[in-house]
């Protein structure tokens, strides 16, 4: 184990100046770029239908140097931590460095904000206690209801130390922490069977899911949410009202929505949202933010992967496009403030403008009058998997958990509904927001361009007029 006060160049024994001079050599021409050290520790436990499975730890290191010269990158990693492999990095990156314009980019500015401790969830409590919460928590699932038929339950956490380094002499540093536990269940009642699942996770240690028994909240969402498809009907196909639950259903707004307003998809103008700033995108009373400085949050960062502390950036304000999110080379090249959304995967992936929690605060609506005012419709209260084409705005999301509205009143549970529609469209059909916004708990996980990261959504129930529907009814 390191210590969280222990520099990762220290850990390596490698000489400062020495590392600094290769940086300069490397990024010497280059309009921006720095080095990117890091160590994490990962483990992962699964319990299954009454005994552990599987149970892994890793341990990872290793650098990335990266040189910007204006829409071109250099970038070299290497899982060894020297200056032999650092000064073959600086030889490789510096293909990029052309006519220099005599003006580095100026270092990121510091916040000195913590968002999260330092202390390492692989550490305590140790592994013969995760397993008998594990083991508890399956006991406390079966026992529920003699329709339990099946079991899962993991436990997830990393703890990841980040460095940052640039050639002006500025130096970042980071420590994150975070955990998850996901709760999955099997109900059966004759021939038929149905799953459900649950998650809770953050930026800190185990001990609020033990002292606290937090994990109930996801081992009871996911019985719930089981016994509840045991009863569900077929849903019903055509174009009707939908009611979007609050929390979790936000991840339709992060990837019908959120990935379009990144600033790499519009200066390439890939995105719907592309040459749109100033312009009426979404019903008015409609908002949607980015925010990765929540205390705790899934999604939260103190600073991001180039070193820029995260901020609130407000995306969609009132309906009309007010900003992108934006790492440094996506901002510098579109005339725009960085955003502290540069992030990466790890050291061997290039940082680009990523989401960190993106929601749509709360209207002044009361969710049961959004309900009331629906006479044909579904309600939409969880979401599985979807697919979503970023230059069109097409999008089809899979409901876990649905219900059919008739007259205003929520009725039958709904089997193998699917929400069809384009994000940039279906933002103008948003005719009320309710006043009852939830942010996840705490489970999602982005992909972009082979790239996974941690992230947060959110939202309050909320009314979209005239949504196709793909049932099986």
């Amino acid at each position: 184990m390191t210590s969280p006060s222990a520099s990762l160049l220290d850990r390596a024994q490698l000489d400062r100046d020495a590392v600094r001079s290769e940086i300069a050599r490397g990024l010497s021409g280059a309009d921006d770029g720095e080095l990117f050290l890091e160590y994490r520790q990962t483990e992962a436990l699964n319990f299954d239908n009454g005994r552990l499975k599987q149970a892994t730890y890793d341990t990872a290191q290793g650098f990335g140097l990266r040189a910007v010269k204006d829409d071109a990158v250099g970038y070299a990693h290497a899982s060894e931590l020297s200056l032999p492999a650092l000064s073959r990095a600086a030889d490789t990156v510096a293909a990029v460095r052309g006519g220099y314009s005599g003006h580095f980019a100026a270092a990121p500015a510091r916040s000195n904000v913590r968002l999260y401790g330092e202390d390492n969830p692989l550490e305590a409590p140790g592994f013969e206690a995760k397993v008998k919460l594990l083991a508890e928590i399956d006991a406390y699932v079966r026992a529920k209801d003699p329709r339990v038929r099946q079991v899962s339950v993991s436990l997830g956490a990393s703890w990841q130390v980040v460095e940052i380094m640039r050639p002006d002499g500025e130096s970042y540093r980071d420590v994150r922490p975070l955990v998850r536990v996901n709760v999955s269940v099997v109900a059966g009642q004759g021939d038929r069977q149905e799953s459900g699942s649950k998650g809770y996770g953050g930026r800190e240690g185990y001990a609020r899911f033990i002292e606290t028994k937090a994990w109930r909240e996801a081992a009871d969402g996911a019985i719930r949410e089981a016994l509840i498809n045991l009863e569900a009907v077929p849903a019903p196909a055509g174009e009707m009202d939908v009611v979007l639950g609050p929390g979790w259903p936000g991840v339709m707004l992060h990837e019908a929505v959120g990935h379009g307003l990144e600033g790499d998809f519009n200066r390439k103008q890939t995105s719907a949202f592309a040459g749109l700033l100033g312009q009426q995108v979404a019903a008015k009373g409609v908002t949607v933010v980015d925010d990765g400085a929540i205390a705790a949050r899934r999604g939260s960062l103190s600073i991001d992967d180039e070193g820029t502390p995260t901020s609130r950036t407000v995306l969609i304000e009132d309906g009309i496009l007010v900003g992108y999110m934006q790492d440094r080379q996506n901002a510098r090249l579109m005339n725009m403030a960085p955003t502290g959304n540069g992030r990466r995967e790890s050291y061997a992936h290039l940082p680009m403008p990523r989401m960190t929690n993106t929601y749509m605060p709360a209207g002044n609506r009361d969710p049961a009058e959004i309900i009331a005012a629906v006479k044909n419709g579904i309600y939409a209260a969880n979401f599985g998997g979807g697919q979503v084409d970023i230059t069109s705005g097409k999008y089809v999301f899979q409901c876990t958990e649905a219900y059919r509205i008739e007259n205003g009143k929520i009725g039958a549970p709904l089997k193998g509904a699917m929400l069809i529609g384009n994000g940039p469209t279906d933002l103008h059909r948003i005719s009320m927001v309710g006043n009852d916004l939830q942010l996840d708990s705490g489970v999602g996980t982005c992909g972009k361009n082979g790239q996974g990261v941690p992230v947060g959504v959110g939202q309050p129930t909320l009314l979209m007029e005239r949504i196709t529907i793909g049932g099986t009814g």
